[in-house]
């Protein structure tokens, strides 16, 4: 007669599933930590025009973007037209920096197709925008994109 009993082989145990909405909660705010909405601050007012013939950009990871309209502190920075290139103000002479640095950032491969986006508002005066399409002639980023917004405006005036 034996002392021990030999236990009978039963099925595995299953898994415990008491953490994982902790895993699931700790993911979910890592990635919202993490994640980066938008990268640069607008400091002035962009009411795009409008446009009949649009096409959307295919790979937005080569686009750089150049944003030209009057400032929203109109208190400190006065009420003519800049020129915003990331997160400041910068003068016309900048841009070819501007240009420069951004290609530095891509691969070999992608420096070629870059494209310059412009984002204007509609009442700037083209002088201003003659002379940053001078400086990227001079930076020899020749793919330029004009940023607008579909239809017409007797369409969005006639939809109130």
């Amino acid at each position: 007669m034996s002392k021990f009993a030999r236990k009978s082989k039963g099925k595995m145990p299953g898994i415990s599933t008491a953490s994982l909405p902790d895993i699931v909660f700790m993911l979910l705010f890592f990635f919202m930590v993490t994640t980066v909405l938008r990268e640069t601050n607008l400091k002035v007012n962009i009411s795009p025009p409008f446009a009949s013939e649009i096409k959307k950009l295919e790979k937005k990871s080569l686009v750089s973007y150049i944003n030209i309209g009057k400032p929203i502190q109109k208190k400190i920075y006065g009420t003519a037209p800049r020129i915003q290139l990331n997160d400041a103000f910068a003068s016309k002479e900048k841009i070819r920096e501007f240009i420069s640095s951004e290609r530095e950032k891509m691969t070999e491969a992608d420096r070629k197709k870059m494209t310059v986006s412009l984002k204007c508002d509609k009442d700037v005066e083209m002088g201003i925008v003659t002379d940053v399409k001078e400086e990227l002639k001079k930076a020899s980023a020749l793919k330029i994109n004009y940023s607008s917004r579909s239809g017409t405006q007797k369409q969005i005036f006639s939809n109130f």
